[in-house]
């Protein structure tokens, strides 16, 4: 089941990217994030009030986890400039690489209290397919 919730978050993510970067090359980079940012505030507000959950907020939570909402502004930010360029396929190609990269950093050493997952050679084959295909992808 949660294989299949990623998944169709990666398909979200294109069709994402396809919107945020169209919308960026009408009205400009700045704007267009704006926009993108206080529609999905709107979104997640009629989503909060629909299922009638209050907000629970918890006390003693480190402060670098409240970053994640500038991470996804650069995230839209990045991305935007780099549809214009790139197109959605290789901005994505080269997304799951430095993702890919990232984890792995993350999980081999336990960053950010994450449980600690040894890198290993069977994922090095996984990660040259990655590497790889984003090379195809951007020099052809």
């Amino acid at each position: 089941m949660y294989n299949l919730v990623s998944a169709a978050v990666g398909a979200i993510i294109a069709i994402m990217i396809v919107f945020n970067g169209a919308l960026s090359n009408g009205i400009g980079n700045y704007t267009s994030s704006v926009i993108i940012h206080l529609v999905g505030l709107l979104a997640i507000a009629f989503v909060i009030l629909f299922i009638k959950k209050p907000l629970q907020f918890q006390k003693g939570l480190p402060l670098y986890l409240y970053s994640a909402g500038a991470i996804g502004v650069l995230t839209v930010l990045f991305s935007n400039i780099s549809f214009i360029s790139l197109g959605v396929s290789v901005t994505i190609a080269l997304g799951l690489l430095g993702q890919s990269l990232a984890a792995i950093i993350i999980d081999h050493y336990g960053l950010m209290g994450m449980k600690v997952v040894k890198f290993n050679k069977t994922k090095s084959i996984g990660l040259a397919f990655i590497l790889l295909g984003s090379a195809v992808m951007t020099l052809f």
